[in-house]
C-alpha cells in the first residue's frame, strides 16, 4: 500500500539524476548498520519462574546463555544488565514458544501481553539499565512498564546514560518485541534511551510517553556513538515520538550517527488534543512526531506519521533543527539525512528545516533529501486546538541558511504556503518533481510574500525549482518549466477522494518528471551492459568487501543480475579516488529503489551512492 500511494503518486516516478544550475550534493546513507537477526546460541537455559531472582538469572549468566522469564509473572525492579566477557548475546526472553508470539519481523502488540513476562519498575527508575561497557543482550517477547500509583518514571529502558565516557557507552543490544508502556494517568519521560553503540529497537511497540510541562518520547538518543537501528515498531510519545538530540553529550565532538528508521508507525492519540471529544484532560505536552538536532547519516524510510497539531510548539511534524542545546556542544550538526517513501498525515504542519542554531553556536545543516514521500492532510484549521487561531498548514518551513536541500517527486495536500523562509540564504537548493496546491502564497518569504520569484532569488539563490505540479498558481510568479492546473481534478488522480494518487494514464502530467528520457536512455544501456560486464581482472575482483557489508547494502536494495557487483555507502565509509586499473561498474541506488547502472573510471565523491 505504501508503494502504491507514494512512489506512483509522483510525476512519472524518475529514477535518475539531471543536469542542475547547480552541483547536486546528496546524502550519504549510513556507513555502519546493525545485524538485528536471531542469534544461534549452544549455552544453558536459565528459567526464572514467578517469585525468582531475576537479577541474580542475569548476574550468573555467561554469554551464549538464554535467560527464560515466566510468561503471566510480574517481577518488580530496576534490573541491570553487567559486563561480561567475549561477543556473543545473553538473550532475555518469554518462556512462551514462539509459536506464541509474532514471528520475528512481525510487530508485536498489547494483545500478546499473557504471553510475556511483566516487568516493573516500582519507581521512577528504569526497569531495565546497564552498566558501563555492557554489551551483547537481546531483550525479546518482555512487558515492561511502571507500578500504578508511581507519579513519574524517567526512563523504562535506558541503555547508557548522559555522563559517560566513549569506553563507557553500552552496545550490541537489541530490544526485540517487547511491549514497553507508561499508564494513561502517569508522566513517563521516556520508553527507550539509547545512549548505545550498535543498539536496536525492532518490531516492538511503546506506548504512553507523556508529560505535563516537559518533553517525553518514546525512543530518545543524544550520547550514543551509534549505529542504531530503529523498525517495524509502533511508536507513542507526546513531546517526540523520536528525537535525537535535545541534550548535549558528554563525549566531546559525539554526533549520534548511522540511524536507520523504517517501517515504523508514528502516532499520536487524539485523546491528548485538547479540543478533540476523546481528550482526557491530561494537558500533556505535544510538540512533534520526529526531530534531529544532533544527527549523521540517517535514513527514515516507509514510515508513516500520524496526528500533530499545535500546542507546546507551532504543529510542525517532521523537524530537522539543529540544537547545540544546552551550549556545551557547538560541533552539533544536522547532515546526510534521506527522508523517503515516508508518509505524513493529519497534521498541522509538516517539514521544518533549521540552518543553523539559533541560541547558541552550531554546525550547519547541510545535505538533506526528501524524495518520494506522501504529505496528506496537512491542514492548519482542521489540526489546530484554537479555532480562533488556525495554524499554518505549511509544508515546508526552510529557515537561516541551509546547505544542499533537495525536495523531489513528493505528492502533498496542505493547506498553507509550499515553501516559507527566513533568514539567511539557503544555497544548492532544489524542488522538483512535486505536486501540491498553491493556496495563497504558494512560495514566499519575509517581505517576498506574494512574489515566489522574488523569494527564490533573496532566499534561495541559484535554486533549481521546475518541473512541479503547482495547482492554483499563477505561471507569472514562477519559474519556466513548471506546471499550473486550475483545480485537483485536472491533474487526473486515479481515486482523489479515496486518497489513491496514482496519475490516470491520461493525466496530462503522467511521465512529465524532469528525468524521464534520460532515466528510460539509462535503462536501456544498462540493460545491455548487464549482458555484457563481469568481474574479470584482478584489479577488480580485489576491490571485493567482505559478506556483512554486502549483506547491508543488499538490505536496501533489489537484487541485480548475479555478475553486477553492487557499490553502495555501506562497501564505501570513505569513497576511493579510483577502483582498479580499468573500468569500473557504479549502480547507482535511486529513490525509487531501483538500479541504475552505468561504467565510470573513478568514484569521485559520496554522492556516487546518494537516493537521488
Amino acid at each position: 500500500m505504501l508503494g502504491n500511494r507514494i512512489a506512483a503518486a509522483v510525476l512519472g516516478s524518475a529514477l535518475c539524476v539531471v543536469p542542475a544550475a547547480h552541483p547536486q550534493n546528496f546524502p550519504s546513507l549510513p556507513q555502519a548498520w546493525v545485524d538485528t537477526s536471531y542469534p544461534s546460541l549452544s549455552g544453558n537455559t536459565i528459567t526464572v519462574n514467578s517469585g525468582g531472582d531475576l537479577q541474580g538469572a542475569i548476574d550468573s549468566a555467561n554469554p551464549g546463555d538464554t535467560i527464560k522469564v515466566q510468561a503471566g509473572a510480574t517481577f518488580s525492579g530496576s534490573f541491570t544488565l553487567p559486563v561480561k566477557s567475549g561477543s556473543t548475546y545473553i538473550i532475555i526472553r518469554t518462556s512462551a514458544p514462539d509459536a506464541n508470539l509474532p514471528a520475528p519481523g512481525v510487530r508485536i502488540d498489547p494483545s500478546y501481553a499473557a504471553q510475556m513476562p511483566k516487568i516493573v519498575s516500582p519507581d521512577s527508575t528504569p526497569a531495565f539499565q546497564t552498566d558501563p561497557g555492557a554489551h551483547h543482550y537481546r531483550l525479546v517477547g518482555l512487558e515492561i512498564t511502571v507500578a500504578s500509583g508511581v507519579t513519574l518514571n524517567y526512563g523504562l529502558v535506558t541503555l547508557g546514560n548522559d555522563s559517560q565516557t566513549s569506553s563507557e557507552v553500552p552496545s550490541y543490544i537489541v530490544l526485540d518485541r517487547v511491549y514497553i508502556h507508561g499508564l494513561p494517568d502517569q508522566a513517563l519521560k521516556r520508553g527507550v534511551a539509547l545512549n548505545s553503540g550498535s543498539s536496536a529497537v525492532v518490531d516492538s511497540y511503546i506506548s504512553d510517553a507523556h508529560m505535563q510541562g516537559a518533553d517525553a518520547q518514546a525512543i530518545m538518543g543524544w550520547n550514543g556513538l551509534g549505529p542504531f537501528k530503529i523498525t517495524n515498531n509502533y511508536l507513542e510519545g507526546a513531546g517526540e515520538n523520536i528525537l535525537f538530540g535535545g541534550s548535549d553529550p558528554s563525549i566531546p565532538n559525539l554526533v549520534p550517527s548511522d540511524i536507520e528508521v523504517r517501517r515504523n508507525y508514528f502516532f499520536k492519540p487524539l485523546k491528548w488534543k485538547s479540543n478533540d471529544p476523546s481528550y482526557d484532560g491530561f494537558g500533556w505536552t505535544v510538540k512533534n512526531l520526529f526531530e534531529l538536532k544532533n544527527a549523521q547519516r540517517v535514513l527514515a524510510e516507509g514510515n508513516v506519521l500520524e496526528h500533530n497539531w499545535p500546542a507546546a510548539q507551532v504543529g510542525f511534524s517532521v523537524l530537522f533543527t539543529v540544537r547545540n542545546q544546552d551550549g556545551s556542544a557547538p560541533w552539533s550538526v544536522v547532515q546526510d539525512i534521506t527522508f523517503i517513501h515516508n508518509i505524513v498525515r493529519h497534521v498541522a504542519a509538516a517539514v521544518n528545516i533549521l540552518g543553523t542554531d539559533d541560541i547558541h553556536p552550531s554546525q550547519q545543516t547541510k545535505r538533506i533529501l526528501v524524495k518520494d514521500n506522501l504529505f496528506d492532510d496537512v491542514n492548519g484549521t482542521t489540526w489546530e486546538t484554537d479555532p480562533l487561531n488556525p495554524g499554518s498548514g505549511r509544508l515546508f518551513q526552510i529557515l537561516d541558511g541551509t546547505l544542499d536541500i533537495t525536495i523531489d517527486h513528493n505528492t502533498a495536500f496542505q493547506t498553507g504556503d509550499i515553501i516559507s523562509a527566513s533568514g539567511g540564504p539557503n544555497t544548492g537548493f532544489t524542488f522538483r518533481n512535486n505536486i501540491s496546491p498553491n493556496n495563497v502564497y504558494g512560495v514566499g518569504g519575509d517581505n517576498d510574500y506574494g512574489d515566489p520569484l522574488a523569494t527564490l532569488r533573496d532566499y534561495f539563490p541559484g535554486a533549481v525549482f521546475r518541473r512541479n505540479v503547482i495547482q492554483g498558481g499563477d505561471p507569472a510568479k514562477y519559474p519556466a518549466d513548471n506546471f499550473f492546473p486550475a483545480t485537483m481534478a485536472d491533474v487526473k488522480f486515479v481515486d482523489f477522494a479515496g486518497g489513491n494518487y496514482r496519475l490516470q494514464a491520461s493525466s496530462p502530467y503522467k511521465n512529465m518528471g524532469s528525468t524521464r528520457r534520460r532515466c528510460l536512455l539509462r535503462r536501456r544501456r544498462a540493460h545491455r551492459r548487464w549482458r555484457s560486464v563481469g568481474w574479470r581482472s584482478t584489479a577488480q575482483r580485489a576491490t571485493r568487501f567482505g559478506a556483512a557489508q554486502r549483506s547491508a547494502a543488499r538490505s536496501l536494495l533489489p537484487s541485480p543480475p548475479a555478475r553486477l557487483r553492487l557499490w553502495t555507502a555501506a562497501d564505501h565509509p570513505t569513497p576511493p579516488t579510483c577502483i582498479g586499473s580499468g573500468p569500473s561498474v557504479l549502480v547507482v541506488c535511486q529513490g525509487s529503489a531501483r538500479l541504475i547502472q552505468r561504467r565510470q573510471r573513478c568514484l569521485p565523491t559520496d554522492r556516487s551512492w546518494a537516493f537521488s
